[in-house]
C-alpha cells in the first residue's frame, strides 16, 4: 500500500485529504497537536478502508521534535510516498503598523520555519529512495498581496519560493513537488484567523459559494495520482466566484 503523512491532519484540507487517500487505499501517517483528535479520526479511517493508520503529534514549530518524529518512525513506515506539507495558519488581518507581532511571529514559525522543516525531513528520506511526492499547501495569498493581509501574504510568498526551490533541488532525486494555491475556502481557517470571532469569520463567506475542503482535497488526489512521469509544479484553485486576491464577485450565482 502506498503512503502518504498528512501534517495538520486534524480539520480542514488536512482532514479532507485523510479521508480522500483513505478512501483509495493509502496508509496514512496523521500529524497534528490535538492528539484527542488524531486517535479519533486515525481509528475512524482504519475501521472505515481498511487501512494502516498512526499518529505522529508534534507542533511543526519544533524543529526537534519534527526531526525526532519522522526520523524515529518505525522502519515500514519510512517508505513515505506522498508528503502533504499542510500545515499552517493565519492569524489577524491588521495594518501592517497596526498588527501583532505575535501573531506575526506564529505565522513565520509555522507557515515558512515549521513547513520547512518537515519538507527537509521527509525529503532526505525519499532521497534515499529516489522517489516520492511532496504536495505543499500554499495559497492565493502567496500570488497576491491584499490590504492587511501583510505577514500572512510574505509567508505564503515564502512557501511559493520555497515550493519552487524545492522542485529544483529535488529533481535529481526523481522527487515530484507541487504547490497547490486555494483561494477562499470555508474552513476553521477563519475562525482561527479572527480568534474565534464567528461573526466576522463568517462575513468572509458573505454573498459567495467558497471551496469546500473536499474540493481541494480532490485537487490534491489528482496530483498525487498522475503517472510518475507527470508531476503538476503549481496549480491555483478558486470557486467560480472568486478572480484573485481582491477580486471577488459576491452576488447570487
Amino acid at each position: 500500500m502506498p503512503t502518504i503523512l498528512i501534517t495538520g491532519s486534524t480539520s480542514g484540507f488536512g482532514k479532507a485529504c485523510a479521508e480522500k487517500f483513505a478512501t483509495h487505499g493509502y496508509d496514512l501517517i496523521l500529524n497534528g497537536r490535538r492528539e484527542d483528535r488524531l486517535e479519533e479520526l486515525c481509528d475512524s479511517l482504519e475501521k472505515r478502508f481498511n487501512i494502516a493508520a498512526i499518529t505522529l503529534p508534534f507542533d511543526v514549530r519544533d524543529e526537534q521534535a519534527v526531526n525526532s518524529s519522522i526520523n524515529n518512525l518505525p522502519v515500514e513506515w519510512k517508505n513515505i510516498d506522498v508528503l502533504f506539507n499542510n500545515a499552517g495558519l493565519a492569524l489577524g488581518r491588521d495594518y501592517f503598523d497596526e498588527a501583532n507581532l505575535d501573531d506575526w511571529n506564529t505565522m513565520v514559525d509555522t507557515n515558512i520555519k515549521g513547513f520547512a522543516y518537515v519538507a527537509k525531513a521527509v525529503s532526505f528520506l525519499m532521497a534515499n529512495r529516489k522517489q516520492g511526492h511532496i504536495i505543499n499547501m500554499g495559497s492565493i495569498a502567496g500570488k497576491q498581496v491584499y490590504e492587511k493581509g501583510n505577514m500572512y501574504c510574505a509567508t505564503k510568498f515564502a512557501v511559493d519560493a520555497l515550493n519552487q526551490a524545492m522542485r529544483i533541488d529535488l529533481l535529481r532525486h526523481n522527487i515530484k513537488v507541487t504547490g497547490i494555491h486555494p483561494g477562499a475556502a470555508e474552513t476553521e481557517f477563519s475562525m482561527v484567523r479572527f480568534k474565534g470571532d464567528e461573526q466576522t469569520a463568517r462575513r468572509v463567506y458573505d454573498g459567495l459559494k467558497p471551496l469546500t475542503a473536499e474540493d481541494v482535497a480532490d485537487v490534491v488526489f489528482y496530483c498525487a495520482s498522475l503517472p510518475a512521469h507527470v508531476c503538476i509544479n503549481d496549480i491555483t484553485i478558486t470557486c467560480l466566484q472568486q478572480a484573485d486576491s481582491i477580486y471577488l464577485n459576491r452576488s447570487p450565482v
